[in-house]
């Protein structure tokens, strides 16, 4: 399956819609955009999951990467939508603790 990556600038941040797979075919393009996108001095991206169906051990390590390159640059990064799935892998692997990630119940744009 493919990822469609959506971006929509607004004003104060970057929203970042993703739909689609995260595996090992898919990432890279995902790692390469949202490194972009935060490595923006005080950013602010925004990252929806909610269309998100499967996402593996490479899209976790994608969105550390992300985390590393948003701190580098002062930038924020926050996940948001993610099923209970995606959000059983972050909790799973501790990465709930430094990486700010809502379930699709919480997850509001407004942050």
């Amino acid at each position: 399956m493919n990822l469609t990556i959506d971006i929509e600038e607004k004003v104060s941040q970057v929203i970042m819609t993703l739909a689609g797979e995260i595996d090992i075919y898919t990432a890279p393009k995902l790692k390469d955009k949202l490194n972009e996108l935060v490595s923006s001095k005080n950013a602010d991206v925004i990252v929806d999951l909610q269309g998100v169906s499967y996402m593996d051990s490479t899209g976790l390590g994608t969105f550390v990467s992300g985390l590393k390159h948003a701190e580098d640059s002062e930038s924020k990064l926050k996940l948001i939508g993610a099923n209970e799935r995606l959000l059983r892998l972050f909790q799973v692997t501790g990465l709930d603790d430094v990486i700010d990630v809502s379930s699709a119940e919480e997850g509001d744009l407004n942050g």
